[in-house]
């Protein structure tokens, strides 16, 4: 779903518009378009709408279950703990805001509390049966994987990042680090890993640095994850303890996906779709490993979509 509004625009531009989308009220425009077509709309809105203003809303895969640009209008976007919102500019409130973009005064509690909204959103998100038509699928992306103590993002810790750099299938670069925890590790957490109390004390790195290490790898690609709200919520938890900004990279998640294009699968772990694919599943349990069968998965799952569109076509 795609709406946009014009004012002040050329009469010839809202005319052009009337071939894509319906326009509904005196530059109110609505309909539905691919990604491609959307933005190729918005680069012919701001070439010809010359001194008019325009805002285009649609709806997209993240948080907000929303997007939107503006042009020439005196509010702007603005991001806050990876949430996009509209404020209309001020100085003052600018610099009062902080490099860490964070209200002055905000508790710690007051930073997790608003994390911990984001990620629950996202997580409700994640379980609805819709994904991204095939072809908006992303060529270019990240695959990210962490390793935990446990399940609940509140008091358990990450002790390992892995993420991989993908381009149209092909692997182009790996990361992965160690992080040393700050309470005893779990038996079970070494019986699943292979990961020993000695082996993160003595070749992991502190969370601040390995999180900022993580972040600056994966950049502003979009990420691929199994259970991707799981994932998410880790690192989210990880930002607020470290006062970085919130990681709000756009998400794909191959649960999401299986659930649609695989309905009949026992059930949806990892290794149970892998298996079901033909895809050799033996480096689970460490993120690279998680990382580069995920992204396999991911990859087969977008083929599968793909075939069902051209059949029911």
């Amino acid at each position: 779903m795609i709406v946009i509004r014009l004012e002040k625009a050329p009469l010839g531009l809202r005319g052009d518009l009337t071939k894509w989308l319906l326009e509904i009220d005196s530059g109110v425009f609505v309909g539905q378009v691919n990604a491609r077509v959307r933005d190729n709309l918005w680069k012919r809105i701001i070439e010809n709408v010359k001194t008019g203003r325009a805002i285009m809303v649609y709806s997209t895969n993240n948080e907000q279950g929303l997007e939107f640009k503006v042009h020439g209008n005196q509010w702007e976007p603005i991001d806050f703990e990876g949430i996009k919102l509209i404020l209309r500019p001020s100085p003052s409130r600018l610099k009062a805001k902080g490099a860490q973009g964070y209200k002055p005064g905000e508790s710690l509690a007051a930073k997790r509390l608003i994390a911990k909204r984001v990620a629950n959103k996202a997580a409700r998100q994640l379980t609805n049966e819709q994904t991204l038509a095939a072809e908006e699928y992303p060529y270019e992306y990240v695959v990210i994987d962490v390793e935990t103590t446990g399940f609940n993002n509140d008091k358990d810790e990450i002790i390992e990042f892995g993420a991989i750099k993908v381009h149209s299938g092909e692997i182009l670069e790996e990361f992965n680090v160690l992080v040393k925890p700050t309470k005893p590790l779990p038996p079970t957490i070494t019986e699943v890993t292979g990961l020993t109390q000695t082996m993160l004390e003595e070749k992991g790195v502190e969370l601040e640095q390995a999180l900022k290490e993580f972040i600056k790898f994966v950049g502003t690609n979009p990420c691929v994850a199994h259970n991707a709200a799981f994932d998410y919520g880790f690192i989210r938890a990880a930002c607020v303890k470290c006062k970085i900004k919130i990681f709000a990279n756009r998400q794909y998640d191959t649960l999401v996906m299986a659930k649609k294009l695989l309905p009949d699968i026992r059930d949806r772990k990892l290794k149970t779709i892998a298996e079901y694919l033909g895809i050799d599943e033996s480096q689970f349990h460490r993120s690279i490993g998680d990382c580069m069968v995920t992204m396999l998965v991911f990859e087969k799952l977008k083929a599968l979509e793909m075939d069902k569109e051209l059949n029911d076509n």
